[in-house]
């Protein structure tokens, strides 16, 4: 019985849409994948590749995009108004849901258009924007690369070799091993800009003041906000709020960012102060005042394309949050 489609928003590049598989794909992804050249690289695909097998196998990424253990998506162009099937990018999800493997195939016809690198970048990005992703591997098999030179410039790192078993071949063969982290993709968060007349700190690194804010409803829930793709740190949850400018107060800062972020009133005397994080990140030092807030006007309203979440307190823990506000978690828990 064929699986019906599942809800997926597609994900667009400048050129490209990836999207869910569809039954009627078949046809033109057998086209593509029962090309030797193709699954040669590809330890998982059998050659030659049966016309029943395409049918099946769309029908497993649906299942797998439904509970989300995996997201293979159709790699799509157009030709004038047509849409065109190019090949297949995929993440699959281990059993805790902490770490992906990467994969990628394009048909023959459409390579060394960058295809894959474009197609691989944006599925990498969401998946650190979207998921609790902490690690997203790959392997490359030996000989393969156009592939390996598509990973290293989306930001993985090769960390070492290994033999796999291949369903293609029926032989071990050698693959080389790539991975990426959150900061790998998006950078590392930065050290401040020092002030033109500023003198430099005696230990070499510049602190950067930021201010955030428990936003506490009624039912004792507490808001987080979920860093969008395009930010560093894109994925982790953390308290609404952002950098203090020179001259602000940290209530000041915190009534700025809260309307430029949310679209919410807070007066400084509904401010709090609660505690505070001390987090050295290496090439700066964080301090961040932590207040609790439970009084506003509007209603909290994502302005920056981040997704928003209100959270019990004994929950707090379940959401992978940069590591400046992990300490006040149990801080808060306990006091909520």
């Amino acid at each position: 019985m064929p699986v019906a489609e599942v809800a997926f928003e597609p994900l667009k590049t400048e050129r490209l849409t990836l999207r869910p598989l569809r039954p009627d794909d078949a046809e033109l992804l057998h086209r593509l994948i029962n090309d030797w050249e193709v699954t040669r690289t590809l330890a998982e695909v059998p050659y030659p590749y049966p016309r029943s097998l395409a049918d099946e196998w769309i029908d497993s990424t649906l299942e797998e995009l439904a509970v989300g253990s995996a997201y293979h998506l159709a790699i799509t162009g157009h030709e004038g108004e047509r849409e065109i099937l190019i090949g297949v990018v995929g993440l699959r999800l281990d059993k805790t849901g902490r770490s992906a493997r990467l994969g990628y195939w394009v048909g023959r016809a459409y390579w060394r258009h960058g295809v894959a690198t474009e197609a691989a970048r944006r599925l990498t990005s969401w998946g650190f924007a979207n998921l609790p992703l902490e690690l997203i591997t790959a392997e490359v098999t030996e000989g393969n690369e156009p592939s390996r030179t598509v990973l290293r410039r989306i930001g993985f790192r090769q960390v070492g070799t290994g033999m796999r078993a291949s369903v293609t071949t029926g032989n071990a063969h050698m693959v080389t091993v790539f991975e990426a982290t959150r900061d790998d993709i998006f950078g590392r968060t930065e050290p401040p800009k020092p002030e033109p007349a500023a003198e430099p700190p005696a230990d070499g690194k510049p602190m950067l003041l930021v201010v955030a804010c428990a936003l506490v409803d009624i039912d004792g829930r507490v808001l987080l906000a979920r860093r969008p793709e395009g930010k560093k740190m894109a994925g982790l949850w953390e308290f609404p709020g952002g950098k203090m400018q020179p001259g602000e107060t940290p209530e000041a800062a915190l009534i700025r960012e809260l309307k430029e972020e949310l679209d919410i009133d807070v007066a400084a005397t509904c401010l709090a102060p609660f505690a505070f994080a001390s987090h050295d990140y290496g090439t700066f030092h964080l301090l961040m005042p932590l207040f609790i807030c439970r009084r506003w006007k509007g209603t909290p309203t994502a302005q920056e394309n981040q997704t928003l979440a209100w959270v019990r307190a004994t929950k707090l823990s379940d959401y992978e949050m940069p590591p400046a506000d992990k300490p006040l978690i149990p801080l808060l828990r306990d006091f909520l």
